[in-house]
C-alpha cells in the first residue's frame, strides 16, 4: 500500500482479533506502521510474542518486543488504581505500557499511537473515565488513536492534523465482537485467535499464590515467578513448600530452586519432586517428606523419603500427609 508523506503511526500489537484489525485499518488509509508488542511475567503465550509475530509478518511490518520484568512486579504489588476481579491491575498495567509506548514511538519519530481497544468491551479499562484516566497519566492526552471505536470518542491529534480521515475509522463499541468478525471476514482474515484468558493475573487459582507470596516476601524476583507456575503450592508459617505434578514440573523445579532450598523424592518409585522454602525446621521437613509420600506412587502408611541439602542427603520415614491437612495447608482464594 502507499503511505502517506512522513505519516508514522506506533500500533500496541497483541496478536488478537482486535489489535490486528487497527493495524489493517491503518495500513488501509497509507500511514507508515510499526508496531510494539509488550511481554510481561504473567503472559500465558510465554516470550514469542503470541500471535504478534505472525500478524506483523502478514503485514510486513515491523515489530519490538518489550518483556516487562522487574518494573511490572512493583506496579503489581500495590497498583496506584488497584485491582480487578482478582489481582488484574488493568489500569496500572495499561498506563506502564503506553508510557513505554510513547518513549519508543519518540525513538523511531511515530506522529502518533494507535491501539486496538473497544470501548466498553473490557469492564476494568475500556469504559471512557478509564481511558481518559489512562491518557492523562501516560501522557498521551488527546494522542491516541482507537480505530475500532474512534467515531464513539472525541477526535485525536492525528485526526485533527488529517494524517487520519475521521469517516473511514469505526464506532464499534461493548463486548460482543459480531462487527469484528465481520469485518475480519471481509479483509479476509481467518486465522485470528479466539479471545481466551491471555493473562495469569486474572486466574484466581493463580492469584491466591501470588497473594500469599507477596505477602510473606519483601523482595520478589522474577525466578519467583516462575515457580508460581509450577506444581502444587503449600503453605505452613514461613516455609513454602512447592510439590511437582510430572516429570516435566520435577525437573523445572530443580532447575528454579535456590541453593538454600531442600528437595525431596521418593527413590525408587514414580515421586514429584518438593522444595522447601524456608527456614528448615524439624517440622518443616516432616510435613515437605509427608507431602512427598502423599503424592508419591509409595504404598503403605510408612514411606522412606530422601530430601537433599547442601551436598547431602538424608532418609527419613514418614507418614503420608492426610487429605484434610493437604486441604489446610494449600495455598487457595479464600
Amino acid at each position: 500500500m502507499r503511505h502517506k508523506v512522513g505519516v508514522k503511526a506506533l500500533g500496541l500489537l497483541s496478536g488478537g482479533l482486535d489489535s490486528t484489525l487497527a493495524v489493517r485499518l491503518m495500513l488501509e488509509q497509507g500511514v507508515h506502521v510499526e508496531t510494539l508488542n509488550f511481554m510481561t511475567p504473567f503472559c500465558l503465550c510465554g516470550r514469542k510474542g503470541c500471535d504478534a509475530t505472525n500478524v506483523a509478518s502478514k503485514f510486513k511490518i515491523k515489530l519490538k518486543r518489550i518483556f516487562l520484568g522487574n518494573e511490572y512486579l512493583k506496579m503489581l504489588r500495590k497498583p496506584k488504581h488497584g485491582y480487578g476481579k482478582n489481582m488484574n491491575p488493568c489500569i496500572d498495567c495499561r498506563i506502564l505500557m503506553l508510557k513505554k509506548a510513547k518513549q519508543y514511538a519518540k525513538q523511531i519519530g511515530a506522529d502518533f499511537i494507535f491501539t486496538g481497544e473497544v470501548l466498553d468491551e473490557r469492564p476494568m479499562s475500556q469504559h471512557r473515565r478509564a481511558m481518559e484516566i489512562i491518557e492523562r497519566e501516560a501522557g498521551l492526552e488527546g494522542k491516541i488513536l482507537r480505530p475500532l471505536s474512534a467515531k464513539c470518542l472525541p477526535e485525536t491529534d492525528a485526526e485533527k492534523k488529517g494524517w487520519i480521515e475521521r469517516e473511514k475509522l469505526l464506532e464499534i463499541k461493548g463486548r460482543s465482537r459480531k462487527r469484528q468478525i465481520e469485518l475480519a471476514r471481509s479483509f479476509s482474515l481467518s486465522d485470528y485467535p479466539y479471545p481466551a484468558g491471555g493473562c495469569l493475573l486474572t486466574d484466581r487459582e493463580f492469584t491466591a499464590k501470588l497473594r500469599d507470596l507477596f505477602k510473606h516476601k519483601r523482595a520478589v524476583r522474577l525466578k519467583d515467578i516462575s515457580l508460581l507456575k509450577v506444581g502444587r503450592h503449600f503453605r505452613l508459617g514461613s516455609n513454602k513448600i512447592i510439590v511437582g505434578r510430572n516429570e516435566v514440573e520435577n525437573k523445572s523445579l530443580l532447575s528454579l530452586k535456590a541453593p538454600a532450598d531442600y528437595y525431596f523424592e521418593v527413590p525408587n518409585c514414580g515421586s514429584p519432586i518438593t522444595i522447601l522454602q524456608g527456614r528448615k525446621s524439624s517440622e518443616a521437613i516432616r510435613t515437605a517428606a509427608s507431602l512427598t509420600a502423599r503424592y508419591s506412587d509409595a504404598e503403605g502408611e510408612s514411606v522412606r523419603v530422601a530430601y537433599c541439602t547442601d551436598g547431602s542427603r538424608k532418609t527419613l520415614t514418614v507418614t503420608p500427609l492426610p487429605n484434610e491437612d493437604v486441604d489446610r495447608l494449600r495455598i487457595a482464594w479464600k
